[in-house]
Order: C-alpha cells, then structure tokens, then sequence
C-alpha cells in the first residue's frame, strides 16, 4: 500500500520559502507534511510568517506565539490542537523550562483542554541555539489527522 504524502509549504511575505525563491544556504521547508493520517509539523518560532522578523524577546511572548503558530499549521493540513500526540520543544536555555511549560499549559487551558488535562508525550532539549540568536524556543509536533471519536 503506497503512502499520500502533502506538503504545505512556508511562506514568507507570501513568497513561498523554496528555490529559487530563498538565497543558497536559507532553510527551505515545509511547515507541515502529512502522510496518510499522520501530521508533521516543523520547527515553529517566534518568526513572523508575514515578514520573517522576530515577535518578541521573552520566553512566556514566544512560546505563546510558536504555540499559535503550530495551531495555525495544524488547522491548515486538516488537524488540530487536540490531535495532538508529542511535541519535542528546543531551548536556548534550560533555565526557562518553568515558564515555557507554564506558557504551554495556559495555551492549551485556554486552546486545547484536553491536552491540558492529558498531555501529549514530549522531549526538551537545550539546543544552546536555535536558528537565529534572537530565537529562545522551537516547537514542533506530529498529529494525527483524524481520530476516532469515544
């Protein structure tokens, strides 16, 4: 049985961010691939889709925007927060685990209840840095499609 694989692509001042369209050596990507029922979703920052430039500078405002993001992402391929199965999350530094976390739960409190009461499984890593030095966390996710309902 062959796999369907969908690509949605990451667009920049609505420039989609793929040759030859981004100088040599600028990261292309996709901000999600699904295959068959499973969502990837990469790496999301601060970054503003609209214009490339960092939102903010402090943990809790990053992480609530990477969050958005991933929801945006997530609803853009079909999914949502609460399909949800792991996260793996990138720190420039581990000392703002408590406030990511924090940030994290009162996202999804407030997004995604039922993460917040049954979280998905997760990894942190303290990455030292991220793609620009601007940069304090990343968070990226995988999701089914669709579930079954109780």
């Amino acid at each position: 049985m062959e796999s369907e694989i969908k690509k949605y692509g990451c667009f920049v001042k609505g420039v989609e961010q793929k040759y030859p369209n981004v100088a040599p050596g600028t990261p292309i990507y996709a901000n999600a691939v699904v295959v068959d029922n499973i969502v990837y979703v990469s790496g999301m920052t601060a970054q503003k889709f609209e214009d490339g430039s960092c939102t903010t500078n402090t943990m809790q405002d990053q992480m609530w925007v990477a969050l958005s993001k991933m929801k945006q992402v997530l609803e853009e391929a079909g999914s949502c927060l609460e399909n949800v199965f792991k996260t793996f999350i990138m720190l420039k530094d581990i000392k703002d685990y408590p406030v990511m976390r924090a940030t994290e739960l009162k996202f999804y409190q407030e997004y995604a209840p039922e993460l917040a009461e049954h979280p998905a499984a997760s990894t942190i890593l303290q990455a030292g840095c991220l793609a620009r030095p601007e940069f304090l966390v990343e968070i990226e996710c995988m999701a089914v499609l669709n579930r079954k309902k109780d």
